[in-house]
């Protein structure tokens, strides 16, 4: 990640901690995503988990696939946008679309799913090297803490410049985001 000034770093805090319930701009949320009168998502009423997205199913290369899901009786909210975190490095994942922070409504037993693109291009001499990514659903939570060994990766994870889809109902959509995002 590029380092950033402190104005930089507090507009992105910011920007995940807001509690703005409208969509972003041109974009109409889906009803369920709304979350109007949905009770916000206790740490321990989700799992979070991640994994490496493998070559063969056609996503953006160098992405992970996130999860949360409601291990409770009740409906219950998680932030729109994931809470992603690498290593020490200066700040969370930023989201795509560009967004504010929202309501994710999750119903008992269901699954919001993200794309997070660690880095653009594994041979960029500015690639950054951490040993673990945290994630959460929302920013208030502890979140889950993966290593590379738990991803699955050798060595390190390289990172630089890092997004993160919106919660979507599936990994497909979360994919299929972020590869519209970054078509060349």
């Amino acid at each position: 990640m590029h380092t950033r000034t402190a104005a930089t770093a507090l507009a992105a805090a910011l920007l995940l901690t807001a509690t703005a319930t409208g969509a972003a701009a041109g974009q109409a949320a889906a009803p369920e995503a709304r979350g109007k009168g949905t009770p916000q998502c206790r740490a321990n009423q989700v799992r979070v988990a991640a994994a490496t997205v493998e070559p063969e199913t056609g996503s953006y290369p160098n992405v992970l696939h996130i999860r949360v899901t409601n291990e409770s009786a009740e409906k219950c909210a998680v932030d729109r946008i994931p809470t992603v975190v690498f290593g020490d490095l200066d700040g969370p994942a930023l989201p795509v679309p560009p967004g504010q922070s929202g309501p994710y409504v999750l119903a008992p037993g269901k699954t919001g799913h993200a794309a997070v693109r660690t880095i653009e291009d594994p041979a960029d001499p500015e690639t950054r090297r951490v040993d673990d990514i945290t994630v959460a659903g929302a920013p208030a939570h502890p979140g889950a803490r993966f290593t590379a060994d738990d991803l699955d990766i050798t060595g390190q994870i390289r990172v630089w410049e890092p997004v993160t889809t919106w919660w979507q109902p599936t990994f497909a959509e979360a994919a299929e985001v972020l590869a519209n995002r970054f078509q060349a």
